[in-house]
């Protein structure tokens, strides 16, 4: 009814000023601008993705305070007074902290309404001066919202803006683009090589890897030579062992031989 009241109001306003002049009217569809615009869908993906997890949230404590009452009323007939009234302010205060996230998270200034402000707002003060340039320059009278609302009962295609805004927008978005290239320092593009700088490039190259390839032969060898002595001295001292061994035995034989004879 409110919806129908401003409609009339509207129409009627319009039809006075009408008899002064010739008004010019445009309309544009906000939600149709909006999703062809990239830095809002992106923007609104981030707010989705933040609003999940807020949601999860919530909803893992809502879980846990059912099933405190839950078990409550399950261990009511066997729990002191004491301790079913602990119960219950346990559960009272689990939703009163249930009550402040939900407050904190979608409350009228809450983290959602401050995430969307931050990502969404810039991207509709773009859309909101390219309708004002547009209006200025076609000189509107009067530029409606299709998508709010206002109820419009029949609109002509051929005053729909919205794809004039978004053009403007991309304008803007080249400009601004254009501008900062400017801003930046250029980039000095390398010249190209003679042939023979590349021969004498490609020959240093060589050199540094056969000198690579040399010390690693040559630590190679080292290696193998430094197995093969430690190698040697443990057959050397294992034949020393050896040798102590039957020196040993064959001392320990003459002893036996001669406390025998």
């Amino acid at each position: 009814m409110k919806k129908i009241f401003l409609l009339v109001v509207l129409l009627f306003t319009v039809s006075i000023s009408w008899s002064q002049r010739n008004q010019i009217i445009a309309y544009i569809d906000m939600e149709y601008i909006l999703e062809n615009v990239p830095e809002y869908l992106e923007a609104q993906n981030t707010l989705d993705a933040k609003i999940a997890k807020w949601r999860k949230k919530l909803d893992e404590q809502a879980r846990h305070i059912e099933i405190l009452k839950s078990d409550l009323a399950s261990e009511k007939a066997i729990l002191t007074k004491d301790l079913i009234e602990e119960k219950e302010e346990e559960i009272t205060l689990k939703q009163v902290e249930l009550r402040r996230l939900e407050s904190l998270y979608f409350g009228p200034n809450g983290d959602m309404f401050s995430v969307r402000k931050q990502l969404v707002k810039p991207i509709q003060d773009q859309v909101y001066n390219a309708i004002q340039s547009i209006s200025k320059r076609k000189k509107y009278d009067f530029v409606f919202d299709k998508s709010s609302e206002l109820v419009m009962l029949y609109s002509n295609k051929k005053y729909d803006i919205s794809d004039l805004v978004l053009a403007t927008i991309d304008r803007t978005r080249l400009k601004d683009k254009k501008a900062k290239l400017k801003n930046t320092k250029k980039v000095v593009p390398k010249k190209e090589l003679t042939t023979k700088q590349k021969d004498a490039i490609n020959k240093k190259e060589d050199a540094k890897a056969k000198k690579l390839a040399e010390a690693e032969a040559k630590k190679k060898l080292i290696a193998e030579k430094r197995a093969e002595l430690l190698k040697k001295r443990e057959e050397k001292r294992k034949l020393l062992r050896e040798k102590k061994e039957a020196l040993r035995l064959k001392k320990e034989q003459a002893k036996k031989d001669k406390n025998n004879n």
